[in-house]
């Protein structure tokens, strides 16, 4: 492994601040100062900072039950990150895979391993996620076979993909997706005919969030559930 790459992997710091670090003299291999950003790592040596031996740290993978009022982002804007959520939690490089809006609840995944969220997140996983809607009005058999057979959005030329819809009440449904437009429940909802008073997501893909845990809070995923995605 290049050095500047396990650096970054083992501290706080990004690819650029590691960079500085071996650049400035701060970082040693077997004891030995050195200044070569790019120097393949062995998996023997020993490299060090400060004083201290650097290992490289193993990703996390954490599912969250997001509540209202905060959103997927990295940065505090209008409401603040979930990731405040994740109390006790070094936040560096953590980010989210896939986004909720900040009025929608469920299950949200975070991690700091880039690939993992990239095959979440990629339009190739079709990865199904499904969400609870709470309605405003009740949807006619026809409009339940539009959302199945697939809708047409506005300002979108092509029509959503079929989602498998279950009623649940003449006002509550769940519908499951495998694509992810901007807005799409809400949008294929609006097409439709009604609205949605509430929306939340339970599950993405084989993990879902089980009725015992409380909004807000959070888990680290099992080796299982990490493999399957």
């Amino acid at each position: 492994m290049r050095l500047d790459k396990l650096v970054a992997e083992a501290t706080p710091c990004s690819r650029l601040q590691a960079k500085k670090l071996i650049s400035s003299g701060l970082i040693s291999i077997n004891g030995l100062i050195t200044r070569q950003i790019g120097l393949k790592v062995m998996d023997k040596d020993r490299v060090g900072s400060s004083g201290k031996d650097l290992t490289r740290l193993k990703p996390r993978y954490i599912l969250l039950n997001k509540p209202m009022g905060y959103v997927c982002s990295t940065l505090d804007e209008q409401y603040p990150s979930a990731l405040n959520l994740l109390t006790g939690v070094n936040l560096s490089k953590l980010h989210f895979a896939g986004r909720l809006d900040q009025d929608t609840t469920g299950l949200v995944l975070i991690s700091d391993d880039g690939k993992w969220t990239h095959r979440i997140t990629s339009p190739k996983s079709k990865l199904s996620k499904t969400y609870r809607i709470e309605l405003a009005s009740k949807l006619t058999e026809e409009a339940i076979s539009l959302l199945q057979s697939g809708v047409k959005l506005k300002n979108e030329a092509k029509p959503s993909k079929p989602a498998a819809i279950y009623r649940i009440d003449q006002l509550n449904i769940e519908i499951s997706l495998t694509e992810g437009r901007y807005h799409q429940v809400k949008r294929m909802i609006a097409a439709v005919g009604s609205h949605v008073v509430s929306l939340h997501r339970p599950t993405i893909g084989h993990v879902t969030i089980g009725d015992d845990m409380e909004l807000g809070a959070w888990r680290y995923l099992t080796a299982m559930e990490i493999e399957k995605f």
